[in-house]
């Protein structure tokens, strides 16, 4: 468990675990995590061999970036990402062998907006993030997925996902040209909340409920990470697992959340 930090301009303090399982049929793990004080994310590398690996590494190290420079706006969150995007290319061009590779990144940061510390929510690609609130839990990311856009668009039933052979296919991930544009949100932090970030190895394994109850099962933010992987490895496994438990603990003199997507950063 990382060491607590209290969020500017309240009084509640900060905790996150991480875990990470190569899961029951991959022969490698592919994805990448950061758990630090300021930004806890979780990277799905893809490209065969030792590409994807390479790719999420490079995308956690840049998000890495936000701890020495935190971003004063969420704009700076957007554009970093982009960043990790540019040095994923330089990569694969300075080493053919990597050509190709690709990943995903989702997370939290914190960010100052007005004197005070926010949260900010990113995502590029199908890696999630979840946030629980007051009993209840929803997904702030939206999927870039073929089978999302389906979804969406009426011609695919959720309970079809599983099954479809577009199920995989992502629409949007760090290391293309032209680089993606990120899903970023900003959220006032609220008392009591937590969030999961995961790679698909987790939501693909869980029903969404399954990952509330865990998540909510242990006070210690380790311990929900370790749950939820462990769990999603005994149901099946497929994947590789990765999981970002963030908790805020409960101070005095703090305001009702405000949620809303930031004009200009989030595609509807």
């Amino acid at each position: 468990m990382s060491a607590g930090r209290v969020l500017r301009g309240s009084s509640m303090l900060v905790r996150s675990g991480s875990a990470t399982d190569v899961g029951r049929v991959r022969d490698h793990n592919e994805d990448s995590v950061i758990a630090g004080a300021r930004v806890f994310a979780v990277a799905d590398g893809m490209g065969g061999h030792a590409a994807g690996e390479v790719a999420s590494r490079i995308a956690v190290d840049a998000l890495a970036d936000l701890e020495e420079h935190p971003p004063s706006r969420p704009e700076d969150v957007a554009a970093l990402l982009r960043e990790a995007n540019r040095r994923i290319l330089e990569a694969a061009t300075e080493h053919p062998e990597l050509r190709g590779m690709g990943t995903t990144a989702a997370g939290v940061t914190v960010v100052d907006a007005g004197g005070r510390e926010h949260w900010v929510v990113f995502n590029v690609g199908d890696s999630r993030v979840y946030r629980l609130a007051d009993n209840r839990m929803h997904q702030v990311t939206r999927d870039h997925s073929e089978v999302r856009e389906l979804i969406d668009a009426g011609l695919l039933r959720a309970s079809e996902v599983a099954t479809h052979p577009l199920r995989n296919v992502i629409t949007r991930s760090l290391g293309t040209d032209p680089a993606p544009e990120p899903d970023v949100w900003v959220l006032a932090p609220t008392p009591g909340e937590r969030f999961v970030v995961c790679s698909d190895g987790l939501s693909n394994e869980l029903e969404d409920r399954d990952i509330m109850l865990l998540a909510r099962r242990h006070t210690d933010p380790q311990e929900a990470a370790d749950e939820l992987v462990a769990a999603a490895v005994r149901a099946g496994g497929r994947d590789n697992v990765s999981v970002v438990v963030v908790a805020v603990d409960a101070g005095d003199g703090d305001d009702e959340a405000d949620t809303a997507p930031r004009a200009g950063l989030h595609r509807p």
